[in-house]
């Protein structure tokens, strides 16, 4: 079935459907990633938006449930250039049309995902409109008035759940936590209990934690409905407990800790970014999903494409940009950092 791509600045893409076919709004971001699409498909991050793949080929091994961050995605579309309709893994359960047609999500293929990606990189992120028929006035109108609100809400849990049994209490706040972070906690002999967005300070440190993790989710962290957040989070750093904030969570720590965020011309998504420790120079791979940074002059890492700040260290706590637990494994090393600033603590 034909469809459409109209973007905010009239231009117009044709392609065919797949997974559901619907007429879908949505802010439109490119990833580089080479494979790991079920990961990025599953992210809470992509919420609101439109992802554009930017490798050709996506599909070729299937859908593999165990590979999943989340149960169902959240992404408003994912538009890829050509897809594998018979994928060939032995761990494959099924194609990703077929997922997609499960899950109620609209797929496009057949773009030219290229030129599509070098708009958005020579203009920035912009919105785009899926249409089934020729795009009109009001489509375009209608692309150009999009906008992502209310995101960390939308994808938050909404109770407490508590994970593995282990010697050290970590609360983790739920921005939009994907699975390997729980697991990577896990592994490390740690108790995790997640906690809804809104969860009051009082409630997090009447558990006594050894330490809090700021997972992290969608959005601008800027966002007047994230104020809450920011109230709570200065309370929690005020505590003492070690605190690790991982994307979201580090924007929104670097805001209760006073510094300012801006939104990215195109943001940095992929599992391929290199990112340099300001104090020892040894440069790391990293997989990241984001489309704000903190304006910082003392980043503990900087991205070595542009010079953004990648982390920031507070002492006890400290925060990173991209995602230690997910895609290159360069820097899984910062979870033992933090079970290290949590074993010092509970030992004062």
């Amino acid at each position: 079935m034909t469809a459409y791509l109209v973007l905010e600045n009239g231009t117009i893409f044709e392609g065919e459907f797949f997974g559901k076919p619907a007429e879908v709004t949505g802010d439109i971001v490119f990833t580089t990633g080479m494979t790991g699409y079920l990961e990025t498909v599953t992210d809470p991050s992509y919420y609101g938006q439109i992802i554009l793949q930017t490798f050709p080929l996506i599909g070729n091994y299937g859908v593999i449930s165990a590979d999943l961050q989340k149960d169902t995605v959240r992404a408003k579309a994912y538009i890829v250039k050509y897809l594998c309709q018979e994928p060939s893994n032995f761990r494959s359960e099924e194609a990703l049309d077929t997922f997609f047609m499960s899950q109620g999500i609209t797929g496009l293929k057949g773009i030219d995902t290229r030129a599509l990606t070098k708009i958005i990189r020579e203009n920035g992120v912009m919105s785009g409109k899926i249409t089934m028929t020729p795009p009109t006035e009001a489509d375009k109108e209608e692309a150009r008035n999009y906008k992502i609100t209310n995101a960390i809400a939308a994808v938050s849990c909404s109770a407490p759940v508590v994970y593995g049994e282990g010697k050290y209490r970590v609360a983790l706040m739920d921005f939009g936590v994907k699975k390997s972070t729980i697991d990577a906690l896990v592994s490390r002999g740690c108790q995790v209990w997640t906690f809804p967005h809104n969860t009051t300070a009082k409630k997090i440190l009447d558990m006594n934690p050894h330490g809090i993790l700021l997972s992290s989710g969608p959005g601008d962290p800027a966002d007047p409905v994230n104020a809450p957040i920011i109230e709570t989070l200065q309370e929690l750093k005020n505590s003492g407990v070690p605190i690790l904030g991982i994307c979201m969570g580090h924007l929104l720590l670097a805001i209760a800790n006073g510094y300012k965020t801006e939104k990215m011309k195109h943001g940095h998504r992929g599992a391929n970014q290199p990112v340099k420790n300001t104090s020892t120079g040894k440069l790391y791979i990293t997989a990241q999903n984001h489309g704000y940074t903190v304006l910082a002059d003392n980043p503990s890492y900087v991205n070595v494409n542009d010079g953004t700040c990648e982390g920031l260290d507070y002492g006890s706590s400290f925060s990173v940009q991209f995602c230690p637990g997910e895609g290159p494994k360069d820097t899984e090393f910062l979870f033992d950092c933090f079970v290290e600033r949590m074993a010092s603590h509970a030992a004062r």
